[in-house]
C-alpha cells in the first residue's frame, strides 16, 4: 500500500507539470472505486485551473479554480492499496486499470488545443478514491479527525506520550493510528521501531516519554529519507513518471523475516498484528 513517502513523492513529481494547467477533459472509465466517483465530476472539473497540489496524510489534494466564477474546489485522491497517478503523453495506450484520465491543456489556457499531458489514475484493486470536495476541505469527514503530520512540529514526544497514557494497544498499532499521527504505515512503523529498539507488541501506555522522543525523531528521519529515495516499491507503486521507489533497498526489517538482524545477526522474527506482517529482532527490540 502506498504510504506517506510514496504519496509525497507522487505530489512532488506531479506538481511542476500540473500546476498552472487546465483540465480540458475528464474521462471516467470505471467509477466503481472504494467510494463511487461522483457522476458530476467530469462536468465539475473540466475547465478548471490546477492551482496547487497538497497532501494531507495519504490524501492528495488538487486545488482547482473555475475560470468563470473564481470558485475553488478540491479533487481529493487516495491511492488505496495499489493505486498510482502518473503523467503520460496523449495517445499512450490506456492500461486496463486506468480508471480515470484527466487531459491537461498547455499553459496558454486554450481548452480547444491538443492536450499536453494526460494524468491517469491507475488502481487494479480499486480501493482508492477520486472525490470532489468543497472548501474548507479540513471539515470533510475523511479529514476532520486526522492527527498531525509526522514531519510537522506538532508531532513530537509530548504529543505521543500524552495520547498514549492508559493505552493498552501495541505500540505499532498506536503509531499506525491515523488519529494519533497520519501517514505512518506498516513499512515505516516496522523500520522506526527497530531503529529505536522498541518491541512492536509493547503496550503504548508503558513507554516512557524519553523513548517516545527517540521514536518520534526516528519516524521523522526515516520518512524524510524515504521521500528522498522516492518511496518504497514492493509491488505496485510507481511515481508520477511511472518510476519505482528505491527505499526498499535500505529496509532494515520489513520484508526480511528469517534474514539476519543487521545489528546482532540473529534471524529476524515475523508475527501477525492486525492481519499485517510485523518483522522484528527479539534480541534488539524490547
Amino acid at each position: 500500500m502506498p504510504e506517506l513517502p510514496e504519496v509525497e513523492t507522487t505530489r512532488q513529481g506531479l506538481a511542476p507539470h500540473c500546476i498552472g494547467r487546465r483540465v480540458s477533459e475528464v474521462a471516467v472509465h470505471n467509477a466503481r472505486l472504494r467510494w463511487p466517483v461522483p457522476e458530476s465530476l467530469a462536468d465539475t472539473l473540466t475547465g478548471r485551473l490546477i492551482q496547487r497540489i497538497d497532501r494531507r496524510g495519504k490524501y492528495l489534494l488538487l486545488y482547482c479554480e473555475h475560470e468563470a466564477n473564481g470558485h475553488v474546489g478540491v479533487l481529493m485522491v487516495h491511492l488505496g492499496m495499489s493505486g498510482s497517478l502518473r503523467l503520460v503523453e496523449p495517445g499512450t495506450d490506456r492500461k486496463t486499470h486506468d480508471h480515470l484520465v484527466f487531459s491537461l491543456s498547455d499553459r496558454e489556457d486554450d481548452l480547444d488545443a491538443e492536450p499536453q499531458w494526460e494524468l491517469r489514475y491507475h488502481d487494479p484493486r480499486r480501493f482508492g478514491c477520486c472525490l470532489w470536495l468543497e472548501l474548507p476541505v479540513e471539515q470533510h469527514p475523511l479529514l476532520v479527525s486526522l492527527g498531525p503530520e509526522p514531519l510537522s512540529e506538532a508531532f513530537d514526544d509530548q504529543h505521543l506520550f500524552r495520547l498514549s497514557r492508559g493505552k493498552s494497544a501495541p505500540i505499532k498499532s498506536f503509531l499506525m493510528d491515523s488519529h494519533v499521527v497520519v501517514g505512518v504505515g506498516n513499512i515505516y512503523a516496522n523500520e522506526a521501531l527497530f531503529r529505536v529498539g522498541i518491541h512492536p507488541l509493547r503496550e503504548a501506555g508503558g513507554i516512557s516519554q524519553a523513548r517516545y522522543k527517540a521514536l518520534s525523531e526516528a519516524v521523522r528521519e526515516i520518512l524524510a529519507h524515504a521521500i528522498e529515495r522516492g518511496g518504497t516499491t514492493l509491488r505496485d507503486f510507481v511515481n508520477g513518471k511511472g518510476e519505482p521507489g528505491y527505499f526498499q533497498q535500505e529496509l532494515s526489517v520489513y520484508g526480511r523475516a528469517g534474514e539476519p538482524c543487521l545489528r546482532c545477526n540473529k534471524p529476524l522474527t515475523e508475527v501477525r498484528l492486525s492481519a499485517r506482517s510485523t518483522v522484528l529482532c527479539t534480541r534488539c527490540q524490547r
